[in-house]
């Protein structure tokens, strides 16, 4: 049993469709192109692997193909497609070497212990002094017998080694070059023995009560969170933008930013931005914990010249125009809240504070308006790293979800639908199964994953959220929609 879970098999049915068996069952996955494919093929081994705790083994099949696929839990893997013919590569490589052989020296050869007489008659055969490699491995590989490969041993000082020699020069060159370790290998190395100490469950009970002497390793539950948190706190190589997105109202976009923001913030330590991108006007700002001014987008527009220089400005000069969220460790740039306001941002002025704010935040997290055909939504889509598509489970939300999809394929936004992650929220504590799953099976075959968030009453009254008072249940399931959303940056 253990076998059919673990070890899933792959069918590739088209460029674009695979079946994955494991345990008895099938789970069908799309995509719109080959590498979007294997994107969510990888995607589902590794949920085995996370699920397992270490890497899964799974073979791909593709007609009369079969070949190994391993995927770790972080979502590496290893797809050895040329696996089958590599062991037939090298007796190939090493015929050739034996064809221009003499029979009569070998003879000689086996029978008589110095070189030096047989080195003499090969120099005869051969007019050019260095050019012919050729007699060398005559001798060499020639004779079947352990004593001839012993006895050649001498001619291997010849000038022009080949064949096997060859092969082992390389790989005495290959070993005499390699880099030593070094003070950042030592680290590491303490690093990876360190073992992590449980604290939920029996296990922390029992550490706890024996002070440290007896440790058991964590539960289940709590390495799946160490994991998802590992992968939420991994290193950026540049600053990244999640744009998160519905063009209808209600359908959870502007909860599901604050909650990002709160967990990507509180889980790397801050430099998380949470920014109301409508051109008119959003509610970011009055969800957000208050501040002691009402400063937004616009205001931080028409003072953007006092950041257009790195080596004049500084975050703290950001203080008068976001909104810091002590708590949570994020910040929020609300967007306009004057009501008699007739300025809006256009797709041209989106790019400006894109420009700017990359420069002092790691992670801008993008909450859009309603209009899809607002220029400074299209600039967001075009701007963001990752799309994060938000839906309520709700019919009339999922549809607008769905249509939206459509419409970015037509910009030619495929790409970035095909990494996409979606967000379903539960409307109710009690929501519908049945259409529930039903969403799911439609937005897994159109986006790289889908993530399902509960109901949660400390966000029923739509005021500023605490984010203290949101269930265990609430912020695990938060903390799993950003390490899925991590994995793809």
């Amino acid at each position: 049993m253990a076998t059919t879970t673990y070890e899933p098999t792959v069918h590739i049915t088209s460029s674009t469709g695979a079946q994955i068996h494991v345990g008895g069952e099938i789970d069908e996955v799309f995509a719109s192109t080959e590498e979007g494919l294997r994107a969510r093929v990888v995607e589902a081994i590794r949920q085995l692997a996370a699920s397992a705790g270490e890497p899964v083994t799974a073979t791909v099949v593709d007609g009369a193909s079969r070949w190994p696929m391993i995927v770790h839990p972080d979502g590496t893997f290893l797809e050895a497609t040329s696996l089958s013919s590599a062991g037939d590569a090298a007796p190939a490589a090493a015929v050739p070497a034996a064809a221009p052989a003499a029979a009569e020296p070998a003879a000689p050869v086996a029978a008589a212990a110095p070189a030096a007489p047989v080195a003499a008659p090969i120099v005869d055969e051969v007019p050019e002094p260095v050019p012919a490699p050729e007699p060398v491995p005559a001798a060499a590989v020639t004779a079947a017998e352990p004593p001839v490969v012993a006895a050649s041993a001498p001619v291997a000082a010849a000038p022009a080694p080949a064949g096997a020699l060859r092969a082992d020069t390389t790989r005495r060159e290959l070993s005499s070059s390699r880099t030593a370790p070094t003070v950042d290998d030592l680290l590491n190395s303490r690093l990876d023995r360190k073992r992590p100490r449980a604290t939920e469950g029996w296990q922390a009970t029992i550490r706890r009560a024996t002070g440290g002497a007896i440790s058991p390793r964590p539960g289940k539950a709590e390495r799946s969170r160490l994991e998802r948190e590992r992968k939420v706190q991994r290193r950026l190589d540049a600053p990244r933008t999640i744009v998160v997105l519905n063009p209808k109202g209600g359908a959870h976009k502007t909860t599901s930013t604050l909650l990002l923001a709160a967990t990507f913030g509180t889980q790397r330590g801050g430099a998380t931005l949470a920014w109301d991108n409508n051109e008119t006007r959003g509610t970011l700002g009055w969800r957000a914990q208050h501040a002691p001014h009402h400063r937004t987008a616009v205001d931080l527009l028409d003072d953007l010249d006092l950041f257009a220089s790195t080596a004049q400005s500084t975050l703290a000069g950001l203080d008068t125009y976001v909104r810091t969220q002590v708590d949570a460790r994020f910040d929020v740039l609300a967007s306009d809240e004057d009501a008699a306001a007739s300025s809006t941002i256009d797709a041209a002025a989106f790019d400006r504070l894109h420009s700017v704010l990359s420069r002092y935040y790691r992670l801008l997290i993008v909450d859009t308006g309603n209009n899809m055909r607002a220029s400074n939504w299209v600039a967001a889509v075009a701007a963001a790293d990752q799309l994060v598509i938000v839906s309520t489970v709700r019919e009339d939300t999922a549809a607008s979800a769905a249509w939206l999809l459509d419409g970015l394929r037509e910009k030619g936004f495929d790409h970035k639908i095909d990494q996409a992650v979606t967000i379903l929220a539960a409307p109710s504590a009690r929501p519908d199964k049945r259409l529930s799953e039903r969403l799911e099976r439609h937005f897994e075959q159109v986006t790289s994953a889908v993530v399902h968030v509960p109901f949660d009453p400390a966000l029923v009254d739509g005021g500023p959220i605490d984010f203290d008072a949101l269930s265990a249940e609430s912020r695990d399931a938060w903390l799993t929609a950003a390490a899925t959303i991590a994995d793809r940056l």
